[in-house]
This record gives C-alpha cells, structure tokens and sequence, in this order.
C-alpha cells in the first residue's frame, strides 16, 4: 500500500468535512477523499455570466444549533430574505409577514383576507408545539405532516399558503413528511432569518475545507472498501490507501454502493434561473402560488433584490422550483416562465434563462416517526454519515458529521 492514514472520509460534503476537522483537531491523521471536482456535495454554486446560480436553491439558516457552534456566520457575509411569503390568491397577489421581524406589515398580513378568525387559532393550535423544543416531543406519537393539517381545519386557501411554503422546503406535495420535522424547521424559521451568502452557498463547505488543507483531495472516486485484519483498504481508480477507520459521508445512494446500509428514497427538485433587467417584485421574499389551480412551481424568488451578490449590478435575477422526478412531468422553460410571471403580477418579456438544474437526488425522505440519530456504524471500522442519518437539513448534516467524529475517536 502506498499510503496509510489513521481515519478515511469519503465525500467532502457538509457531513464529511465536519468530521474530518474534529478528527483532525482530535489529533488524527485524516484524509478525505472526494469524487467530484470541488468541495460541498449536494451544495454547489455555478458563475454564469457574472450571476451565482446555486444548484438546487438552497438558504442558509443562521438560527441552526449546529451553525452557531461550527460555522463562522459573519464571514460568509450572509444576505437574509424577509421574514415572510409572497401569496398569489385567485384575485391578487398579498404579503404575509413574520409579525415580530416585520412589524411594519402587521396590518396589511392581518387584513389580507387569507387570515380568517379560525385560521389564526387553527394555525397556531398547529404551530404552537415548534415554540418548545420539537426534538423532545414523543415522536413515537408522531404523524405525517398531512394528518397534521387536517386536525386543524384551515380554510383551502391558507392551507394551500403552508401546503406550498413546505413544499418548496421539504420538496414534497403529498403530506408524508414527519409532521415533528416540520416543527424543527418552523421552529428555526422563527428563531432566524435565512439567506445566502455573499459567494454564494459554495461558501458555506469552502469555509468548512479550509481548515483541511491538502487532507482534502478531489477528483478521488472511492470504488470499494475492504477488511484486511485490522485496518480498511479503501481503492479508488489507480490508488489505495490503508485506514484504521472509514467514514462514508456520500449520499446515501453511494453510501448504499460501498456500505450494507440501506438508502432511503431521495426527492429531487428542478430550478430554473432567469436574467431580467427589471425586478419583477421588489419584495425580498419566496413567492408561493396559492390559487385554487396552480402550476408547476413550488415557489420562486427575486433573488437578487435579497441577495444583491447573485446578480451582475444593474441587472436581477429570478429564481423558481418545481418537484422533480417520480414520474412527474417535467414542465418546460416557457411553462416555467409563464408561471413565474403570474407569481410575482409581471410581464416575462426579456428575461432570459441562465441555468437550468434537474437534481434527482437533492434531499432524503423524512416520515414520522422521527428518527433522530439514525445507526453511523456500518461494519467493523467503517462508519456512515450524512442527513440522511439524522435530520435532512444542513443541521442534521453537520450533526452526524460531528456524531461520526465523535465516535472515530474513542475507537
């Protein structure tokens, strides 16, 4: 064998580079091997043109336990949306704000005409539980975000408001996510505001990678991973290299390839990117459709009235995301602009299309019951983690990371 290390990541995504700088810090002798050609995983940024185009729009959410404890927030300049949702209604188009982070608002999200009297105790009979702590909730009693729903009994039109601001999220339309795991993102929501940072979400795993230095390697395709005795034989195209200890930090579907552990069902997301000269709404907010027959688009955003960084200066950028894959029919480019239009009331004339992204495998599945801190060990020496051993979040990516390092260490 040409190398030797004390612990092999492989897969430089959020997980895996979390616990590689614990494993590092601990005094290990790390490498981490990735296949791609950069650092990130599932978050990657693209420059088109002078715009930043994430694939897969993606938000970073500064409330998250394990940012404030593991990334350096003010460092990636982040730039936050408004506390609230863009509503397209069958007649117009109405802005529901966050009523603490935008006070100024109170008063036209009051008498929208979405909140209806039985709405407001409805809607927060449903969302009073993500005030606590949801992690601590019995999630043996645990039911699909559907069911959730129902027991409360919104109108059709607010329903369809918090059907599509969670579709958009969770990047389902049928109601079979864990309804606790809502609450753990509603909760988050509540307590930050999320946003994007300056260079886009590619800043968010650089920074992460830095501390690394050249422990990180790209371009590195791990093809399998044996037992020899007391060590690991981790083989790439042409390489090997002998570990006392693995940690698979893929996705699950690779993880799946080189692990007996089993892969969850992945849901996918398409995003279109559009060039514009003129904003089409100047509200720094995801726009849902909320009218009783609505398109394609889960939501879409004027990016660059947010995040100013994502457009070259004069011009703006249009974000917008439908579910992809699943036997979906996948709309096309003209479809998608047209529904963006009548989103934010604005004629399409002139924007023009810089990035399309099909993402087939953008988040794993999360059905109640929760399962917090799903099983790392795979097999003698080889550890798996991801979001989809925890929570399918940026939260729960770097959780495992950091459950995975623990565990290496005291190996």
């Amino acid at each position: 064998m040409s190398e030797t290390c004390d612990v092999l990541v492989v897969g430089a995504g959020l997980a895996g580079l979390q616990c590689a700088r614990e494993l590092a810090a601990g005094g290990r002798d790390v490498q981490v091997w990735e296949a791609a050609d950069e650092v990130g995983g599932r978050i990657r940024t693209d420059e088109v043109d002078g715009y930043l185009v994430d694939r897969g729009f993606q938000v970073l959410n500064p409330a998250y336990p394990a940012v404030r404890r593991w990334v350096d927030v003010p460092a990636l300049r982040l730039q936050s949306f408004g506390a609230g949702v863009g509503v397209r209604r069958d007649h117009g188009l109405s802005v529901l704000a966050h009523p603490l982070r935008q006070p100024g608002r109170i008063r036209s999200t009051l008498f929208s005409g979405v909140l209806r009297p039985h709405d407001l105790a409805g809607l927060a009979r449903w969302a009073a539980p993500a005030l606590a702590h949801p992690e601590r909730r019995d999630h043996a009693r645990d039911v699909r975000l559907s069911a959730s729903l129902d027991a409360v009994r919104l109108s059709p039109e607010l329903r369809r408001v918090v059907e599509q601001f969670l579709a958009g999220v969770l990047l389902e339309d049928d109601g079979a996510t864990s309804y606790d795991f809502a609450l753990l993102l509603l909760r988050m929501f509540a307590l930050g505001a999320p946003g994007l940072p300056t260079d886009g979400m590619r800043a968010l795993p650089r920074q992460l990678a830095a501390d690394l230095g050249d422990r990180v390697r790209t371009g590195h395709r791990v093809e399998s991973i044996s037992r020899d005795g007391g060590a690991s034989v981790v083989r790439a195209a042409g390489q090997s290299i002998r570990a006392r200890q693995v940690v698979v930090a893929t996705d699950p579907a690779a993880a799946g390839d080189l692990t007996d552990v089993a892969a969850p069902r992945m849901k996918g997301v398409l995003t279109h990117w559009f060039a514009t000269e003129r904003a089409p709404s100047t509200v720094p907010m995801l726009h849902v459709d909320a009218r009783s027959r609505p398109g394609p688009l889960v939501n879409a955003a004027v990016v660059s009235v947010a995040a100013p960084s994502y457009a070259p200066p004069g011009r703006h950028l249009v974000q917008t995301s439908a579910l992809f894959g699943a036997g979906r029919a996948v709309p096309t480019d003209d479809d998608v602009r047209r529904q963006a239009g009548e989103l934010f009331g604005s004629p399409t004339t002139g924007w023009e299309l810089v990035a399309r992204h099909e993402v087939p495998r953008a988040l794993p599945v999360q059905p109640p019951p929760l399962r917090l801190c799903g099983t790392l060990e795979a097999s003698p020496g080889v550890l798996v983690c991801g979001d989809h051993r925890d929570t399918a979040s940026i939260q729960g990516a770097l959780v495992s990371g950091h459950r995975a390092a623990r565990a290496a260490l005291t190996r």
